[in-house]
């Protein structure tokens, strides 16, 4: 299991000295959430910030945008380099396109599912992307409840790109904790994105190895 903390539930105030300890408690990657106020009811941060966290990380990052003008955040993130950029099935029109901007922009691209989309939405893309997300809370907030009927969401997406695209990975987040890791391992999750569990624990360290 690949472990990818959120710095959406970090301290802002002392955020290098976060991503330090992150890395340096044996991550995988440095989960990024970018919010705009518009697709979900928050803000977050921007390239300035992201720039700098990643100069101090020794792990790549994983960008998730929760953003309309989907394209427009793209390209001001794209100069920054991470390892993965997934964007929103429910906001992008043109999908394949924007997929292949992402990946001749030399970054891997992914897909992300809120709770209530249908794996089936990804038919017709999932042989372009490298990775799928699926969102086991609603967008916007750490430390929501998570939503189990991830499992079998989790499970026919599985299939799906067993058949199609057997080197695509699975990235779960919301809700993840030392819990429901075991259930998430077992139906087939690849990454585990956590916020909430991580960083308010006082070993950072051992709640990263909780879950591997």
């Amino acid at each position: 299991m690949l472990i990818a903390p959120s710095i959406l539930s970090a301290n802002f105030l002392d955020l290098g000295s976060e991503v330090r300890s992150i890395c340096d408690g044996g991550c995988d990657y440095v989960h990024i959430d970018i919010m705009d106020g518009h697709f979900v009811p928050n803000l977050t941060i921007g390239p300035l910030v992201v720039k700098e966290v990643a100069k101090i990380s020794s792990k790549p990052l994983d960008i998730h945008l929760m953003v309309e003008n989907v394209s427009f955040f793209v390209d001001m993130f794209a100069p920054i380099k991470p390892e993965f950029m997934s964007v929103h099935i429910e906001e992008v029109k043109h999908l394949n396109r924007l997929i292949s901007h992402i990946r001749n922009s030399g970054i891997r691209p992914g897909v992300v599912l809120n709770p209530h989309t249908s794996e089936e939405a990804l038919k017709y893309i999932i042989e372009d992307v490298d990775m799928v997300l699926l969102m086991s809370v609603n967008p916007g907030f750490g430390g929501q409840k998570f939503i189990p009927n991830i499992y079998k969401k989790i499970q026919n997406l599985k299939d799906m790109i067993f058949a199609k695209n057997p080197n695509c990975l699975i990235e779960v987040d919301g809700g993840v904790n030392d819990k429901n890791i075991d259930l998430l391992k077992q139906s087939g999750a690849d990454i585990v994105v956590a916020g909430n569990y991580i960083f308010s624990s006082d070993d950072y360290q051992k709640a990263i190895l909780s879950l591997r």
